[in-house]
């Protein structure tokens, strides 16, 4: 361990017991085993680490069945069933898609996209029988009204800027669908404990430990408006044990550039499954809390310790290249693109160095350091990216950041 790591984290360990924190638990403990949920192992050439599936994309064409039909023509099956037994899906899942909902207009998940990914969900093969959960948290602050994100944003990211994503929810469930929305804004200053505590409250369980990141980790649990008990670590309580394989997440942030950490997009994107709220309690002795732990590599703490997407959309239909995470019509720009991978890093790294930093290059004329995927001083993206890719790194997930070692697959072709 480098002496600037040591020093690093004994002072978070001082600032912690100060803050009324245990410090950071020995190694391994209560750590996760990796690809909790059956991530399957794709056959890539010699010296290839992960693929990134790119497809042109507009939200109301066939964009997102195309981009299955190349992932599954490469070996990487949307789909779980018989004949498929390493597909991503089983037709009994409970599918939480993940968004970007704090911001209205280009800065949330387009909503075109979200129902496109719904309806392939519902045309699962053997039938679908399970669930699918539209979430996020905007953690009651900052975001277009300052008062944290929606599902029902008036102006929204859709070709007709009426539709909100709560639109998309009650068009399925006016079909008949399961689907439902949660927006965990709601609840997230709720202290919970989890369903196997006897708790059923929505709430955010948090932990007491500092991780060597500076954060300390928070997730939601929560029941569905059709009863479905979902906590986001554990997976489904069924009111005697829980089923961690039937939870599935799907990650679908919109790739902008950020004010404070250069690039948001499919890590940084973890930010909305942690509670802010909770983990800022310490005011004097800020480490814990979440937004500032993205920095020093947290949200890739938080996906190890919570629970790893079994797949990240990256929406590129309109990109903020300048003005982000707020992405108003005017800042933004179309550029009718989606992409997929099984590593949220891979998709982060090959996404902002050829769609985002291109167009803000463009727009600025000039390529702004702080989203640079190389980028190694504190606080640019390459620099947090790297220590969130070196949690996964540790945990068993065997992602990237070398563009050498990126499979890219674009409309079905290698690149």
């Amino acid at each position: 361990m480098k002496k600037r790591t040591k020093i690093f984290i004994a002072v978070l360990v001082i600032l912690a017991v100060v803050a009324g924190l245990r410090p950071v638990p020995p190694a391994g403990e209560n750590f996760p085993p990796p690809f909790i949920t059956g991530f399957p192992e794709l056959e890539l050439p010699d010296g290839i680490v992960s693929a990134v599936f790119v497809e042109s994309a507009n939200g109301l064409d066939d964009g997102v069945t195309r981009l299955i039909s190349s992932m599954q023509s490469h070996g990487l099956n949307f789909y779980q069933t018989a004949e498929t037994p390493d597909g991503l899906i089983a037709s009994n899942d409970v599918v939480l898609l993940q968004i970007n909902a704090q911001w209205a207009e280009r800065g949330g998940t387009n909503t075109d996209l979200i129902a496109r990914v719904t309806e392939a969900i519902l045309a699962h093969p053997e039938g679908f029988t399970g669930e699918i959960v539209i979430a996020d948290n905007g953690q009651a602050q900052h975001g277009t009204n300052n008062r944290g994100g929606s599902l029902d944003w008036r102006l929204a990211n859709s070709a007709c800027r009426e539709q909100s994503t709560l639109d998309v929810i009650n068009a399925f469930q006016a079909r008949g669908e399961r689907v439902s929305g949660s927006l965990w804004d709601e609840f997230t200053r709720v202290r919970a404990g989890e369903f196997s505590d006897g708790d059923y409250d929505d709430g955010f369980v948090v932990e007491n430990y500092l991780r060597a990141t500076g954060l300390e980790i928070s997730y939601p649990k929560f029941t569905t408006e059709f009863g479905t008990h979902i906590s986001f670590r554990y997976g489904i309580w069924n009111g005697e044990n829980y089923d961690p394989d039937r939870l599935k997440i799907i990650n679908m942030p919109v790739l902008k550039s950020h004010g404070w950490f250069g690039q948001t997009g499919a890590v940084k994107g973890y930010m909305g499954v942690v509670s802010d709220r909770q983990t800022r309690r310490h005011a004097l002795v800020p480490v814990g809390r979440a937004h500032f732990s993205v920095g020093t590599g947290g949200m890739g703490t938080q996906m190890v310790y919570t629970r790893m997407p079994i797949l990240n959309i990256m929406d590129m239909i309109w990109i903020a290249p300048d003005g982000g995470p707020a992405a108003s019509y005017n800042a933004a720009v179309q550029t009718n693109l989606i992409a997929a991978s099984l590593d949220p890093v891979a998709l982060d790294v090959w996404t902002t160095n050829h769609v985002l930093l291109p167009e803000a290059e463009r727009l600025l004329r000039q390529r702004p350091a702080s989203m640079n995927p190389a980028g190694t001083e504190p606080g640019t993206f390459g620099h947090w990216l790297r220590l969130s890719l070196n949690e996964m790194l540790a945990a068993g997930y065997n992602f990237t950041m070398d563009e050498n070692e990126i499979y890219v697959i674009i409309g079905g072709d290698t690149a």
